[in-house]
């Protein structure tokens, strides 16, 4: 295996906002052939929306030029690292040509790749004659729709580097496309050979996190904490057989590991037997991980079939507008005085709004921040005698000049409701921001034809398409857990924490939670406690869908599916945590049904 060639993969950049020094990081101490930037969630998708609204020359991830390629274009080019970014947004073409600008004034000879088709915005009148519904509630294509992209594939920003480029920048493509592409580029894959393309979605999958799979935002965060302040940022090894490994560049902070890197596999898969890409559908079910060394983690076992026929697309509308109100309340019975001003500030605004003929709000949300408010009944009780909370209270209307009427009154009322207040961050009335809520659905592969551009000049990349689709596949409810034949009197209650760890996030109104075992051994008593009847039932105040449970037998490990629990997804809820990041931290404390003698062991 020493003489096989390897391609190193460093994953630069996990959302729009990433620290600047991980680019610099990986160029200068990581070794690597490809430098690959995700910066596109589904959050950052309405916000360079409403960017290239305000400006033709806005939409895209400007970090991406000014941050990243700016400061390293002269060491990228002297060590021939490729660079791949998703960082084209709703403008790729506004992005190319800032960097071309960089560049040449740099006088850095950059060739330099983009990728675009996947923007749907002026068929979108089209597609909602054709009765185009969104692909999970079913609900039909709203007015008011300001875009649409498709989520492309890998073969595109292989084509690119195909052809030549130096540097490849896409729009909306699928986040593991960015890993996926040089693979296919460097080990010639075909559009058939599924389970290396299901392996390279995968490489590409944990890199897309950035530092989340090198232990950050992690269960056993004692583990890493003393490496927090110059955390290591992922770099996958990868062969053309589709194996590859782990590892973060020498002397950082942070941790390769079994449990590490399998959250962020966990993380927001749905179906790890059916997570569907553009090019292949992966089954991460049986995948293998072997720690053969300190900061070394060996991944292999991934399958994947023929993908399905169609694209998904995500669309973004306007849907009204949203303010936010916090107030610190301190002192005695804070609980209460908090619950009681903010239902008072709501009373006191819909009295007003009727007398002006606003109308009444779309939503209100109230949040007792230090009081467990995230645990709904959940919460402990000595939660319950906070003497210091924040009172959040989250509203939407579909007038500005109601919501502009709430901001006033959230300070016209200082010296009329409680005391023990003050302010709960930035000083000043509530801003009142514009709505722009998220429509998924999905659109037929032939009628989107990706285009392949070197400096600006469009390309022959004569793209392959499979020999054959799959269905869209279906999720189902997970068998009940039979108790063990041998299950010993002795039984005892310990937190899910001490048997497993955990990550959770969102994909769009839905929420996952990945729990791998700490243990093999483990597993079969968290399957039996942690079902789908008792997780529906600890986000009982949460859930309005379903629960799925997934198996991974091959990470010890299980997924959870909350479906419709995130009040209309990331862009849109007035949930406090909207993004489902806290869901794995809650889960953690569910109590679990074990031997005495497996408690015992615990410590």
């Amino acid at each position: 295996m020493s003489n096989e060639k390897t391609i190193r993969i460093g994953g630069a950049s996990g959302y729009w906002g990433d620290s600047q020094e991980a680019p610099r990081q990986l160029v200068m101490k990581g070794d690597i052939d490809y430098l690959v930037f995700d910066y596109l969630a589904e959050v950052t998708m309405s916000i360079l929306v409403r960017a290239k609204q305000k400006s033709p020359e806005l939409g895209y991830a400007r970090d991406f030029i000014d941050l990243a390629m700016k400061p390293l274009l002269h060491e990228i080019k002297a060590r021939g690292i490729k660079v791949v970014a998703n960082a084209g947004g709703v403008n790729v073409e506004a992005c190319a040509a800032a960097l071309a600008k960089v560049a040449e004034e740099a006088g850095v000879d950059l060739k330099i790749g983009t990728v675009d088709g996947d923007n749907l915005s002026d068929d979108i009148a089209t597609l909602r004659s054709e009765g185009t519904s969104e692909m999970f509630s079913g609900v039909a294509m709203p007015d008011g729709m300001i875009s649409a992209n498709a989520y492309l594939g890998a073969f595109p920003i292989a084509a690119a580097l195909d052809n030549g480029a130096d540097v490849v920048i896409t729009g909306r493509c699928v986040d593991s496309a960015v890993t996926l592409g040089p693979l296919i580029h460097e080990f010639g894959w075909t559009v058939d050979d599924y389970d290396r393309l299901a392996a390279g979605s995968l490489a590409g999958h944990i890199l897309e996190c950035g530092a989340q799979a090198t232990g950050g935002n992690f269960t056993d965060w004692r583990d890493t904490v003393d490496g927090w302040d110059d955390m290591g940022y992922p770099i996958a090894v990868c062969r053309a057989d589709g194996t590859f490994a782990i590892t973060k560049p020498d002397g950082t902070g942070g941790i390769v590991s079994r449990l590490s890197v399998g959250e962020q596999i966990l993380y927001e898969i749905g179906d790890p037997s059916a997570y569907i890409m553009p090019d292949v559908i992966c089954d991460f079910s049986g995948v293998t991980l072997t720690e053969t060394k300190k900061d070394w983690l060996e991944i292999a076992n991934v399958k994947g079939r023929a993908p399905t026929s169609t694209y998904k697309v995500s669309g973004t509308y306007k849907d009204g507008f949203r303010a936010t109100a916090s107030t610190v309340i301190t002192g005695f019975d804070v609980i209460e005085k908090g619950q009681a001003y903010a239902e008072a500030l709501l009373k006191r605004t819909r009295r007003l709004f009727m007398e002006r003929n606003l109308g009444d709000y779309r939503e209100t949300a109230i949040h007792l921040i230090g009081a467990e408010t995230l645990w709904g009944g959940n919460a402990r009780e000595a939660a319950l005698q906070s003497r210091e909370i924040i009172t959040r209270i989250d509203v939407r209307h579909d007038e500005k000049a109601a919501l502009e009427l709430f901001s006033k009154e959230t300070t016209g009322v200082g010296l009329s409701m409680t005391t023990g207040r003050c302010s709960g961050g930035a000083t000043g009335r509530p801003k009142v921001t514009p709505v722009v809520a998220q429509f998924a659905f999905q659109i037929d592969k032939s009628r989107i034809e990706p285009n392949v551009y070197i400096n600006n000049k469009p390309v022959n990349a004569n793209l392959p398409k499979p020999a054959s689709y799959s269905p869209y596949p279906a999720w189902k409810h997970a068998a009940v857990e039979k108790p063990a034949a041998a299950t010993p009197e002795a039984m005892v209650e310990v937190p899910l924490i001490k048997l497993a760890a955990a990550r959770s996030g969102d994909k769009g109104n839905n929420a996952n939670i990945g729990v791998i075992a700490r243990k093999a051994e483990y597993l079969p008593w968290i399957k039996q406690g942690a079902t789908e009847k008792a997780v529906a039932k600890y986000f009982g105040h949460v859930l309005k869908g379903e629960v799925y449970r997934f198996d991974l037998p091959g990470m010890e490990a299980v997924n959870f599916l909350l479906t419709d629990t995130l009040g209309g997804g990331g862009t849109s809820t007035l949930h406090l945590d909207n993004l489902a990041k806290t869901y794995a931290q809650q889960l953690l404390a569910l109590p679990i049904r074990v031997p005495a003698e497996v408690a015992d062991s615990l410590g």
